[in-house]
């Protein structure tokens, strides 16, 4: 039986997107981004802040890539 995963990461961008290309001119982004969460520990609110590293490649790596501020 096939399954399917989705994981959907909402948070702040910590860079701008590097897109690269491999040799045979596949597409390949990073970029990292900041998550925080709170949480209440007793009568104190705490804050945690991860960051994660985020690697794309393909189509998606080519819009992560793609300026949405710049006049197409």
């Amino acid at each position: 039986m096939a399954s399917f995963n989705k994981v959907i990461l909402l948070g702040n961008l910590t860079r701008d997107p590097e897109v690269r290309y491999t040799p045979n001119g596949i597409a390949v982004a990073s970029f990292a981004i900041e998550v925080n969460r709170k949480y209440k520990q007793g009568d104190e609110t705490k804050e945690e802040v991860s960051y994660l590293d985020i690697g794309v490649c393909g189509k998606q790596a080519e819009a992560c890539g793609h300026d949405i501020n710049k006049d197409d």
